[in-house]
């Protein structure tokens, strides 16, 4: 909302209101805070009900836009990571939240295994109830609690995703120790600067690697959007072994 504009908030969502025939209007004040990126927005029509339904790519997500964050802007990577599925996979989510990734990756590896954790009860919440509206239930374990704690098969996954900001990096050993001793795929989440993303991440992702002893097969990075003023969002697709 424009400064200019704040004295007239009111009419304005009441103008959305009535042409989108939506139930309330939201403003966003300044992004997501603290460990569960919980949104920074205010109600323009205070009373009415801030939960919503989000359609895309035939999936259906259920939020509360006040309670949860879900970006619009990523939706070509939660495509992406539908299209990166191999039959038969075993992949584990490392931030689920309210099922960003787990459901398309879920609708699509109809033959895979998938574990989703999450640590915000609130999310957990929506998650579970996602993957239930969608048909998915029986594909996903859904854990609630902090992925470093959580009792997972250790070394017996082909794919492990970690869709976490600002930076994914601190949790890489406990992807890594989830991954099959073979080699498997970790997607690592995580901001660079603008002026040279690619650079920047790979370099910190392998670094992260080395500190490890885990084998860097491939790499690559993919930007995901721009965040901010000289800051871009992307993820870092690679094949380790242990």
């Amino acid at each position: 909302m424009p400064e200019a504009l704040a004295p007239y908030s009111r009419e304005v969502a009441e103008a959305y209101r009535e042409e989108l025939g939506v139930r309330n209007v939201l403003a966003l004040d300044g992004g997501q805070e603290g460990e569960f990126r919980h949104p920074r927005i205010r109600s323009l029509l205070p009373g009415e009900g801030t939960e919503t339904l989000h359609r895309e790519a035939g999936l259906l997500w259920e939020l509360d836009a006040a309670e949860v964050m879900f970006s619009p802007g990523n939706r070509h990577e939660r495509e992406r990571m539908a299209g990166l599925v191999r039959s038969g996979e075993r992949v584990c989510d490392l931030f689920a939240g309210i099922g960003y990734f787990t459901l398309p990756m879920a609708r699509r590896g109809s033959s895979c295994r998938f574990w989703a954790v999450e640590k915000n009860p609130v999310a957990f919440g929506y998650l579970v109830r996602n993957l239930a509206r969608n048909g998915l239930s029986g594909r996903v374990r859904a854990l609630l609690g902090d992925n470093r704690d959580m009792e997972l098969p250790l070394a017996s996954f082909d794919r492990v995703v970690m869709g976490y900001l600002p930076s994914s990096l601190p949790f890489l050993p406990r992807a890594v120790g989830l991954l099959d001793p073979g080699g498997g795929y970790v997607h690592a989440h995580l901001l660079a600067g603008s002026r040279d993303p690619e650079g920047e991440a790979l370099e910190a992702f392998h670094r992260a690697a080395e500190q490890m002893d885990a084998e860097v097969l491939e790499s690559v990075w993919h930007p995901v959007k721009a965040y901010g003023p000289g800051r871009v969002h992307g993820v870092v697709d690679a094949r380790l072994r242990p």
